[in-house]
């Protein structure tokens, strides 16, 4: 099974596009996913443009924690994904597209619906016709496993139905269709991908694995919202391999693939989990300010990630608890970034 195995992948391999000798543009750069994708893209020896949303600081938000060597080797492009003639001017010249820019705090969105939706399609609709009109070579998309909903089933495979349970959901999904729409409509070589629940250094307690480690080593209990609802976790370093990896496959033109690891684990029991890890018995409460709307909640996310194993060759490495592991070490070691006595929105 292992040869076979082996030759699969290297046949995959006979089909790539690498990005080594490309212009690559990744918008979303300051944010966690994107700083990591800036790094590895970098590492791959690409020339690499970084899209940040402009400020008058000079922030470039998570990429302040890349390497230096990476950070000196990028271009930082400052300005507005909503703004067309700045995106048409990034984009020009650039053979690969990651685009990773949107309003992606679920709670936010409840209480700024047009703010998310306004964003998250308009800047895609941007990108996609920048990369049109400049003939860009591919677009990889970046969805979310909220598009899905509770699950209807389990494993989630690309054909679950897309349920908009959020203000949030809703915009991906409709940024979702606006990337089918431009390669069914005009060729465009897009290639969706669609992470679950990914966790790591440097990501915000907006999330929850950042907000259960941060509590866990400065507080005296751990405050979360719904404690039964059930995630499949990616370690950051997989999700971005799966980007790469769309990126370089011919076979991922039109289409859309789970980045998920197959497995779940409730809110509670990771709670848990962590704490076994630091050796730590502080009490789990749950907020009623943290709780979703009813109808709202997703309940179940669980990937079917065979699509991404047989069309790229993507399967996740790094296993929970040694993610775990790692994201303590870095939230431990930055703990002052984090404001553990305040819900992150």
């Amino acid at each position: 099974m292992e040869i076979e195995d082996n030759i699969f992948i290297n046949e995959i391999r006979l089909h790539l596009m690498h990005l080594d000798s490309k212009k690559v543009l990744v918008t979303g750069a300051g944010g966690f996913i994107g700083s990591h994708l800036i790094e590895a893209i970098v590492e791959r020896g690409a020339d690499t443009a970084a899209f940040v949303r402009y400020n008058s600081r000079n922030d470039g938000g998570m990429l302040e924690n890349i390497s230096k060597e990476a950070y000196s080797s990028i271009e930082i492009v400052s300005g507005d994904l909503r703004d067309s003639n700045t995106v048409s001017k990034a984009v020009k010249d650039v053979d690969v597209i990651f685009h990773l820019g949107a309003l992606i705090a679920i709670p936010y969105s409840y209480s700024s619906p047009r703010d998310v939706v306004e964003t998250n399609i308009r800047a895609t609709l941007n990108v996609l016709d920048a990369a049109r009109e400049h003939g860009t070579e591919k677009v990889v998309h970046t969805s979310t496993s909220e598009v899905y909903g509770s699950a209807r089933y389990v494993p989630i495979n690309e054909s679950h139905p897309l349920q908009g349970q959020s203000p949030y959901s809703a915009s991906k999904i409709a940024a979702d269709k606006v990337a089918e729409a431009y390669h069914c409509s005009f060729g465009l070589p897009v290639a969706t991908v669609r992470p679950f629940n990914t966790y790591g250094p440097r990501q915000s307690a907006r999330a929850v694995i950042p907000t259960i480690i941060s509590q866990a080593l400065v507080e005296d209990s751990i405050s979360l919202g719904s404690l039964h609802p059930k995630r499949d976790l990616t370690y950051v370093s997989d999700t971005v391999d799966g980007f790469i990896m769309a990126a370089e496959s011919e076979a991922s033109v039109g289409e859309v693939i789970n980045l998920g690891t197959n497995e779940d684990i409730t809110i509670g029991e990771l709670a848990k989990k962590i704490l076994h890890i630091l050796g730590s018995d502080k009490e789990i409460v749950s907020s009623d300010d943290r709780v979703r709307p009813d109808n709202s909640e997703v309940l179940h996310l669980r990937s079917d990630n065979s699509k991404a194993r047989e069309l790229i060759g993507w399967s996740p490495k790094v296993s929970l608890d040694e993610g775990l592991s790692r994201t303590i070490d870095w939230i431990r070691d930055n703990i002052s970034d984090y404001k553990t006595d305040q819900y992150v929105r």
